[in-house]
């Protein structure tokens, strides 16, 4: 059964085109009747329109395997809070929940942002950006450090601020790749640009650690913790620290107890050490110890010494050998000057070795 407005005889086909073979498609001009300049628009129309959802679904197919990317884009205009940024053949628009509450944007400015997510609606393509997700950071890391992009260096955890400070905690897959070297770079190149991309928000990279203990430590640092308890039922840890590393291991704001909360999973408690203040007998008893301990005087010696006001080698030193002979006799009194004299020289001929802290990562507070 044939179609007269899809199919052609051979013979009148070659009227019109003499070469024209069978099967093959030929054009011929059309004119309906009644086809007039309202039928005419209407077709442009439905015409247009068709090229437009082509055109559309063609930029869906573009990006619809981009979420999770990070791409450019310049300012255009704001929608109450909402900001719409040209990407090229499309407009995305990063909400004011995505948006970093320290930052300013204005028309013309260019950005990149973080490919929330991209779904087909009736209007055409939505595309969501965030400079604010978590994963924003993630995805820098990895542009920017390649031993993140090889896996050889694995981002076990993040926790954020945006706006305000990035806590990250790595591990190395290879044992002679130190994680958070790789990620700061040589000189802090690298996570200076990401700084830098991030408008100047701080981020501190510490090692991951399977022990829950040393983890929660690595990620307080730098406050100097005393001791650290863990409840497994209610996944509470409590720390302890001296009071003057309280404000450090609290931080501005409670922010560094918020993000190693954040970060490890775990509820942190962050107690001040609590130590009674010594009384009259305990401070004597203390120093009578620490007098007894130097090599050459006697516990006796020490006590008698003590209960003069002696508390100390300094004291000792600064003393008149008179005021020794008087409470020691002169034979204690010599050996308790030349004990004294000796201690100080072996004290002041002591060589101590530094103490080496680990790298946190961290830049200077």
């Amino acid at each position: 059964m044939s179609n007269k407005h899809d199919e052609i005889s051979l013979a009148d086909a070659r009227r019109r085109y003499p070469q024209a073979q069978l099967g093959e498609a030929i054009e011929v001009e059309v004119t309906p009747q009644n086809f007039g300049r309202i039928a005419a628009q209407t077709a442009k129309q439905a015409m247009l329109q068709r090229i437009r959802q082509v055109e559309k679904n063609m930029v869906f197919e573009e990006f619809k395997g981009r979420a999770g990317d990070i791409l450019s884009g310049t300012v255009r205009r704001f929608e109450r809070s909402d900001v719409i940024i040209d990407i090229g053949r499309i407009e995305a628009i990063m909400p004011s929940r995505e948006r970093v509450p320290t930052e300013g944007y204005q028309p013309g400015d260019r950005i990149r942002a973080y490919i929330l997510s991209v779904s087909n609606e009736a209007q055409g393509p939505a595309i969501i950006l965030s400079r604010s997700h978590v994963d924003f950071v993630r995805r820098l890391f990895e542009l920017e450090v390649t031993e993140i992009a090889d896996k050889t260096v694995e981002i076990k955890a993040i926790a954020r601020e945006p706006g305000f400070r990035t806590k990250i905690a790595v591990i190395s897959h290879d044992e002679k790749v130190d994680p958070v070297g790789a990620c700061v770079g040589m000189r802090g190149m690298r996570v200076k640009n990401i700084v830098r991309e991030l408008g100047g928000e701080k981020i501190d990279i510490i090692r991951w650690d399977p022990n829950v203990l040393q983890f929660i430590a690595n990620a307080l640092a730098p406050a100097k913790l005393k001791g650290i308890t863990v409840d497994e039922a209610t996944k509470t840890a409590t720390i302890l620290v001296d009071t003057d590393q309280l404000s450090l291991a609290i931080g501005k704001k409670g922010q560094n107890a918020r993000l190693t909360a954040k970060l490890t999973g775990w509820k942190v408690d962050i107690e001040k050490q609590e130590t009674a203040p010594l009384g009259f007998e305990e401070k004597l008893a203390r120093a009578i110890e620490q007098m007894a301990s130097i090599p050459g005087i006697s516990r006796e010696t020490a006590e008698a010494l003590v209960k003069h006001g002696f508390h100390s080698l300094e004291d000792l030193l600064t003393a008149e050998l008179d005021d020794l002979v008087a409470i020691l006799g002169a034979e204690a009194a010599n050996a308790a000057r030349q004990a004294t004299e000796a201690e100080q020289d072996r004290r002041e001929g002591a060589v101590s070795k530094p103490d080496v802290e680990g790298a946190t990562g961290q830049p200077a507070q």
